[in-house]
Formats: C-alpha cells, sequence, structure tokens
C-alpha cells in the first residue's frame, strides 16, 4: 500500500509491516495502524508512522539501547490482548519526546512503553508497574551513564563483516 507523510513523502508499505493498535495509542485513538521506520542516520531511534494521518508520527527507541537493566512485566490481561505465546514474540520501544531547542534533552517514555507482537504484527501501549519507570527518562545522559559503568577492561569480539584473504585466515589457523 501508498502511504503519504508529512516527514517521508510517499512511501510503500508491505501489508507485512503494518503494526495493528487495536486500542490505539493513549491520546490517539483514531490511528490504529502503523509502520516503524528504520533511518540510519538517527540510529537508535526510529519513527512510528501512522498509516491514517499523515502528520503523526513518533519517535521511539529500544529502551535497552539506553538502559540495559530494563524489565517489562505484562499484565494477563496485556498478554491476552497481544496474543503473546512467548516472551520472543515481544518488541518493547518508547515513545521519544525531543525538544525543538534541545534535543540533548530528549526523554523516553518508560512508563507507557509500545509492546508488539512481533509475530502477529499487533501491538499495544501498556502501563509499566515498574515504579522505576517514569514519564521521563533522559536518554543521551542514560546512554553516557551506561557507557561509564561497562567494565572498561572488557576485551569485544569483535568481527569484520568482510572476506579475509586466505593468508590471513591460514595465519589465525584456518584453511588457506
Amino acid at each position: 500500500m501508498k502511504v503519504n507523510t508529512t516527514r517521508f513523502g510517499e512511501i510503500e508499505v508491505p501489508d507485512q509491516d503494518v503494526v495493528r493498535f487495536p486500542y490505539g495509542i493513549l491520546g490517539f485513538d483514531a490511528s490504529s495502524e502503523y509502520v516503524i521506520l528504520n533511518d540510519p542516520s538517527t540510529e537508535p531511534l526510529r519513527w512510528l508512522q501512522s498509516l491514517q494521518e499523515p502528520e503523526l508520527a513518533f519517535v521511539i527507541i529500544d529502551p535497552l539501547r539506553f538502559r540495559v537493566e530494563y524489565e517489562l512485566d505484562l499484565s494477563d490481561e496485556d498478554v491476552d490482548s497481544l496474543e503473546l505465546s512467548s516472551p520472543e514474540e515481544a518488541i518493547t520501544y518508547a515513545i521519544v519526546v525531543i525538544p525543538k531547542n534541545e534535543p540533548q534533552k530528549m526523554t523516553a517514555n518508560l512508563q507507557g512503553p509500545i509492546v508488539i507482537n512481533a509475530a502477529k504484527m499487533i501491538a499495544k501501549q501498556v502501563i509499566s508497574t515498574n515504579s522505576s519507570h517514569t514519564l521521563k527518562h533522559y536518554v543521551l545522559d542514560e546512554m553516557r551513564q551506561m557507557m561509564l559503568s561497562r567494565n572498561k577492561n572488557e576485551k569485544t569480539d569483535l568481527k569484520l563483516n568482510r572476506k579475509q584473504s586466505p593468508a590471513l585466515k591460514a595465519s589465525q589457523g584456518g584453511k588457506a
């Protein structure tokens, strides 16, 4: 399906990429179908674009990108309405608010995350009962804290995404 948007112009959205919100998003009940748009230049931020309202798009982020210990307990009602059969089917995003003149003060709403059943493309904005989840988590501050708290002595297992020359492979114990 072709969709006109105010930010991205006309986009082609395959039916299997449509995320359906049977209950809408809090305050935006009129829109029930969205698509997630990935723009590499804004990683780790993504866009949740309404397919019914061209001007409606939310900036979203995976909470684990700035808060390693983020855990969300879903109520039985949320699990049933999302038709989840296993935790692996669930993808979680937080809606981000970016102040116009101070983008460094962007915040993410961890109290009302979006949960998507990736197998069925059904989504719902849920309410977290975890008292450490608030409406405003400063994304960049928490990213900085997360990076500083990592053990600086840890060695990262880095793999290059390219073919190795036979000589290099042989020097690493592989067949030439």
